[in-house]
């Protein structure tokens, strides 16, 4: 099946919901505009329920087939958006100062709507489809908070599947792999405390700023001399923040940064080294390392048999020479891993062309990959719920 003629004939009227979205972007679980602008659309398009404030502001819409009974399967799109000011200039360009749709969840969210009004429409399987609408994929864990929620319990969800857009892949390709393809999270907050003094006089000094630049270079040993060279592992410092004057030395300093990692024992071996080279640098300077750590978001892990399914359905859609079907592995995060824990399912890459990059202030989705994606869902949905 190519695109659907009917996908193509909306594409204008899904672009003009995305538009919208984008000029109205909210942060984090904040999303009410967001939110209450698709359970609008849901309600009218006719699905059979519409359930809000799951996960606290989340969205499921509920599509029942004419085919009978069968199995639930849901589709989800996250909603959120970023705190960057945005320098696109385009029409539709944010009107929120501090804020714009800079990963494309806009995007996400109108090819889930489209592929619901058409679904709502048709009903051309049997069982049910449920539409997942996300708040704070962006670091808030709204996956988790929608899981924790009873969600795949209340609706007999079976299988779940997710899709974002990739810049760099061209239009009409989707990329995709089985087992890991995102990685999961970590945070670092390091503080050094030594002895302050006169900058002229360092002897008498324990100097923290010493001590946390040791502990930079150190910290790359994770990866280059911890880790089997055949696994992932990304340590970055990103925050290094110290004294406020030329001439003292400060009491403290202190580092921050992430950790990401692809399977759970070298996680597990991240933080023990970490903690290991921040005792030992204090021990030898007479300093004071404090380490706080935290876990974020999992691995995004893609099972095999929804993996198969889902490349299969994005070959239909596309060509089978248009799907790749074994990239590798990206080291940045996503939260529908808490979903895939939760249930077998599928997180699949559609092309976004030669775009800026995500998070970039210079962003935008492509409307010309909404034909593409809601193709894919509705190809998905009809087939996972064959009569």
């Amino acid at each position: 099946m190519p695109i659907l003629n009917c996908a193509a004939e909306m594409q204008e009227e899904v672009a003009g919901w995305r538009r919208h979205l984008h000029q109205t972007p909210e942060l984090n679980f904040d999303v009410f505009q967001t939110a209450g602008f698709v359970t609008e659309k849901l309600k009218a398009f006719g699905c059979d329920e519409v359930v809000t404030g799951l996960g606290k502001t989340g969205v499921v819409g509920i599509i029942r087939g004419r085919k009978g009974d069968g199995p639930t399967i849901g589709l989800r799109a996250d909603m959120d958006a970023l705190p960057i000011d945005e320098i696109t200039g385009k029409p539709w360009a944010s009107t929120v100062r501090g804020k714009m749709h800079a990963c494309g969840h806009d995007g996400h969210t109108a090819m889930l709507l489209g592929a619901a009004k058409y679904l709502a429409e048709t009903r051309n399987f049997a069982g049910t489809v449920a539409v997942i609408f996300q708040p704070a994929e962006e670091g808030g864990g709204g996956g988790n908070e929608m899981v924790k929620d009873g969600m795949m319990e209340r609706f007999d969800i079976e299988k779940v599947f997710g899709m974002h857009n990739m810049p760099g892949l061209p239009v009409g390709q989707f990329a995709i792999r089985p087992g890991p393809i995102m990685a999961a999270t970590a945070a670092f907050t390091i503080t050094v405390k030594g002895r302050g003094g006169h900058a002229a006089m360092p002897h008498g000094t324990i100097d923290p700023i010493v001590i946390a630049s040791q502990l930079v270079g150190a910290l790359q040993t994770v990866a280059s001399r911890s880790t089997d060279p055949v696994e992932a592992v990304v340590v970055s410092v990103t925050k290094f923040h110290a004294g406020d004057a030329y001439n003292v030395i400060s009491e403290s300093a202190e580092i921050a940064g992430t950790v990401r990692t692809l399977k759970k024992q070298i996680a597990k071996k991240a933080e023990e080294r970490i903690r290991a080279l921040c005792e030992g640098l204090g021990l030898a300077f007479g300093a004071t390392v404090a380490v706080e750590y935290s876990s974020g978001y999992p691995v995004t892990f893609n099972h095999p048999e929804e993996m198969m399914f889902a490349s299969d359905i994005a070959a239909n859609v596309a060509g089978d020479g248009q799907v790749h079907r074994a990239i590798e592995p990206i080291m940045g995060s996503e939260d529908f891993s808490y979903m895939l824990e939760a249930r077998p399912g599928a997180f699949i890459f559609i092309g976004n062309g030669d775009t800026a990059g995500l998070h970039n202030p210079a962003y935008d989705f492509n409307d010309e990959a909404i034909p593409h994606g809601m193709s894919y869902w509705v190809k998905l949905a009809e087939t996972a719920l064959a009569a």
